[in-house]
């Protein structure tokens, strides 16, 4: 995938200084069926952009790309060495020199998997539209250097999704737990 090819949501056309600016590319697997997603989406980057957590992303970009759980796979095996499917993963774009760190302050790419999503949300009794803007800000934070490999990280991560996410008028993503394997 290209930057090229990566269309602003309509919500965060044209670079703001004081949000998170996203691009959403519709890459692989069905999700005609979520109604709403792009302004969904561009919620949670305002959300994160405004919360002090995210002030890091605030006049930055990101991509969202919405592919398969195969899609998933082929990208958790060559990246992570897990032959499986998930529900995100979260590339962070690291630039090779200072000059290009001004060059639009490029955060990073974050992959949603439709089926597995579809999946969780159902076990969960979450509309799908929520647990996909639960998925893409885990990624954000991601990309932004917030991780869950200790409890302290996990439990910080999860603080900062709840607080967002119930900003937004959605309930706590942790009240029931998914397992997730990114």
């Amino acid at each position: 995938m290209s930057r090229a090819d990566v269309s602003p949501i309509p919500s965060a056309t044209g670079a703001d200084p004081a949000t998170l600016n996203l691009g959403l590319e519709r890459e692989d697997g069905d999700w005609s069926d979520l109604g709403g997603l792009e302004p969904a989406i561009a919620a949670v980057g305002r959300a994160l952009a405004a919360h002090a957590a995210g002030s890091a992303t605030r006049g930055g970009e990101a991509s969202i790309v919405l592919g398969s759980d195969a899609m998933l796979r082929r990208l958790n095996a060559s990246y992570r060495g897990k032959d499986a499917a998930t529900n995100v993963l979260a590339f962070a774009f690291t630039p090779r020199a200072a000059a290009d760190q001004d060059a639009g302050h490029y955060l990073g790419d974050v992959v949603l998997a439709r089926e597995t999503i579809g999946r969780e949300a159902a076990a969960r009794g979450l509309p799908p539209l929520h647990h996909v803007q639960h998925l893409a800000l885990h990624g954000l934070l991601h990309l932004i250097g917030y991780d869950h490999e200790t409890d302290a990280e996990a439990a910080a991560m999860e603080r900062l999704e709840t607080e967002i996410l119930t900003g937004l008028g959605l309930g706590d993503p942790h009240a029931a737990t998914v397992p997730s394997d990114d």
